[in-house]
């Protein structure tokens, strides 16, 4: 029984690093991404075109967002697809990944956005075509990796709820390059940050009762990584809102709360609290439950610790 056990077990290893080496060697691949996104550019393309074609890999159909549709698991499973590049930002990320939630497939993800934050969290910081020569190379593994569960949806590289949230605003309006906008939404922004009904940890009950302007949870393999900030000034709300508009959000005075399979976050004031999901807005209750769970899907990771 232990030799039939050992011999199921090296099939087993030998199939999974046979489709690590084959993961895009002779491979045929569709590459959804955002043209709005900050790293996508026809010259970004060009060289991913390259890094493909030096990998052997055919990429048969790119798919761009917003005016094409996320493809469906039939659409892909009917097209032979069975990994799927998404070259994108996170928002966009989150939107690919989440619909295709069953899907037998892998989703590879490229940093093709402003700050990446799930890339880095599959591949740390390499770029996408070293990500791509790293597949190739057989270094890709197949994962599912914690998020961030809410009726909402899902976070794959956190959640942002809080007052602290209306600097998103002042984000978009500098992604338009529209500084009339810009400076409106800043000065809303610093009135919600020191203005508004803060919002706080209520199952467990941990942090200051007083609330905090933003709390942050982030996916780990232990638990949700609780952290809560504040400022005792003007000018640390502004500095925390710049930070926000980086996706820097450990910039500021902040504390750690804890590391939980689960919280729920409320605004006492009973209205909806301002909340972020990979960065995009969603519309909130005073009181969400934010669980640890796992990706619906594979992803493919370079790094061990994804």
């Amino acid at each position: 029984m232990a030799d039939t056990d050992a011999s199921r077990l090296g099939g087993n290893r030998e199939r999974a690093e046979g489709f690590q080496q084959r993961m895009l060697c002779e491979r045929t691949v569709w590459l959804a991404y955002n043209e709005a996104s900050g790293s996508n550019s026809e010259d970004a393309h060009a060289e991913l075109d390259a890094a493909f074609g030096d990998a052997t890999c055919t990429v048969a159909r790119k798919i761009g967002f917003p005016d094409e549709s996320v493809p469906t698991a039939d659409e892909l499973d009917e097209a032979g697809i069975d990994l799927l590049a998404v070259f994108a930002g996170d928002g966009t990320i989150n939107s690919v990944v989440t619909s295709l939630y069953g899907w037998q497939g892998a989703i590879l993800v490229l940093p093709g956005g402003t700050m990446n934050l799930l890339s880095r969290r599959l591949h740390g910081d390499a770029g996408p075509c070293d990500i791509v020569r790293r597949v190739a190379d057989g270094k890709g593994t197949r994962k599912r990796p914690t998020v961030v569960r809410s009726r909402l949806g899902d976070g794959l590289t956190g959640v942002l709820a809080g007052p602290g949230t209306a600097w998103n605003d002042v984000r978009e309006a500098m992604r338009a390059t529209d500084l009339a906008g810009m400076i409106e939404h800043a000065a809303e922004a610093i009135g919600e940050s020191t203005a508004g009904a803060m919002v706080e940890c209520r199952d467990p009950i941990i942090g200051r009762r007083k609330g905090y302007p933003l709390i942050m949870m982030s996916p780990t393999g232990e638990g949700l990584d609780i952290e809560g900030y504040y400022a005792v000034s003007i000018g640390d709300f502004a500095k925390q809102g710049f930070a926000l508009l980086r996706r820097n959000f450990r910039e500021g005075p902040h504390e750690r709360l804890g590391l939980l399979p689960g919280v729920t976050v409320a605004s006492p004031d009973g209205n909806g609290m301002g909340l972020l999901i990979d960065g995009e807005p969603a519309d909130s209750a005073s009181e969400e439950r934010f669980e640890l769970a796992r990706c619906g899907v594979d992803l493919v990771a370079t790094v061990d610790d994804a």
